[in-house]
């Protein structure tokens, strides 16, 4: 197995997102591979009435810019070293895969829940990524 060169990782911004974090950034440093964080709005636009009270735009807007300052935050606890960080907004899964093949990105190291009862019928994030990527994908069991 060759050296991975560019480590692409999905944040949520949840708590756990930290320790995903360490674990890609203890591998790219094992293999002195470059990492793309990367974070996925998800908005819906529509209120229960289908009404929106703001433009999306300013709410996206708002959205991306919070998520910029966390994740600036989670880079300067976590010491991720040589990084760039992107904030898209789309869908999750799609995002992932294809920021992926644009970053040709050759590792995806991002977070996986145990799951039980029906909620395994469920096609998760993780799920879709690790069968539709390009790359390897490795999964970080949550604590």
């Amino acid at each position: 197995m060759s050296a991975y060169r560019k480590v692409l990782v999905p944040l949520d911004l949840s708590d756990d997102s930290d320790q995903v974090a360490i674990a890609a950034r203890e591998l790219a440093a094992y293999s002195n591979a470059a990492l793309v964080i990367l974070h996925v709005i998800e908005f819906v636009p529509f209120g229960p009435m289908g009404d929106t009270l703001m433009p999306t735009d300013q709410i996206e807007d708002a959205l991306a810019k919070a998520a910029r300052l966390k994740l600036a935050a989670l880079v300067e606890r976590q010491s991720l070293g040589k990084f760039s960080a992107r904030v898209e907004v789309g869908n999750t899964k799609a995002e992932i895969l294809r920021v992926a093949e644009e970053e040709k990105a050759d590792l995806i190291v991002m977070g996986s829940r145990e799951r039980h009862g029906v909620a395994i019928l469920v096609n998760f994030t993780e799920d879709t990524v690790l069968h539709g990527a390009h790359c390897d994908v490795l999964a970080v069991r949550l604590k």
